[in-house]
């Protein structure tokens, strides 16, 4: 078993940057000029900031990265699909490997050492034999037996338990019915500019779970280096939009810090009734 810890997660920028089309595509809308002087016409990272400033993000659809994950769990698998606005393939957990598949977990390191004490009923608890452990409780007296079972313990019978299916020739896609959330996915991820960007606002928030927020930042990060021009003002909600839009379920670091939608609401409101700056 090869055990990693959340953000140890590794996002690796397959394709996007470089040529930005969002310029293309923004020119085409209007320009009386044809195609072809449009295409051969020089890059204007004006146009491209004038569109993103406008809201009007249909010409950054033209722009798409993809990117490559892996040492992530299926924790955060389950969240990131929730994306529609995107192409995934996940690498996957149905095909037989014959005891090849290598048994990956992912735990956050509050919980790596987590231990709890666990009454073990002996009348279902045999020994290798097949001898029931309730011959050796003292008469039958008693009926549980306490132990001591340590997160990594859990997960070392689940992966024996895995193994031993494999051995007795049970298919690897029944036999994955058991394997924890923590179990390591990894796969490739496709985005246009305008879906990342919406992605970015959500995820890229101290709200988000600690795993996919880890992925979205290092995304970010991939993409302003690879399209500044596209990504100079993507980020969380707050960035975007100055004020945060989660209201009563805003982050505890962000309060008394970053003002909510109401409280910039309420600014706005006094500043147009009063007509002066607050």
């Amino acid at each position: 078993m090869n055990l990693f810890n959340v953000g140890d997660g590794k996002v690796v920028l397959l394709a996007g940057g470089g040529k930005i089309f969002t310029d293309i595509a923004a020119k085409f809308v209007k320009s009386e000029r044809s195609l072809e002087e449009i295409i051969a016409s020089p890059y204007d990272k004006k146009v491209v900031y004038n569109i993103i400033n406008s809201g009007h993000k249909a010409a950054v659809e033209f722009d798409y990265f993809i990117f490559g994950v892996e040492g992530y769990s299926r924790v955060t698998e389950v969240q990131l699909v929730r994306k529609r606005i995107a192409s995934y393939i996940i690498k996957t957990g149905r095909a037989n490997k014959s005891g090849k598949r290598s048994f990956d977990m992912v735990l956050p390191h509050n919980i790596q050492n987590m231990s709890i004490n666990f009454e073990v009923p002996v009348d279902l608890v045999k020994l290798p034999d097949g001898t029931p452990l309730s011959n050796f409780s003292d008469s039958g007296r008693h009926t549980h037996v306490d132990v001591q079972i340590s997160t990594e313990l859990i997960l070392k019978i689940i992966e024996s338990w895995y193994t031993q299916g494999v051995a007795d020739h049970l298919p690897e896609e029944d036999l994955r019915y058991l394997k924890p959330q923590a179990t390591e996915f990894k796969g490739l991820i496709g985005m246009n500019a305008h879906a990342l960007m919406d992605w970015f606002a959500i995820r890229c928030c101290k709200n988000a779970q600690a795993e996919i927020r880890d992925m979205a930042n290092k995304m970010l990060a991939l993409c302003k280096e690879a399209a500044p021009d596209l990504f100079a003002q993507a980020g969380p909600n707050c960035r975007v939009l100055g004020y945060c839009p989660e209201n009563d379920f805003q982050h505890k670091d962000c309060r008394g810090k970053i003002p909510t939608k109401n409280k910039a609401l309420a600014i706005l409101k006094k500043y147009q009734t009063e007509g002066e700056a607050i």
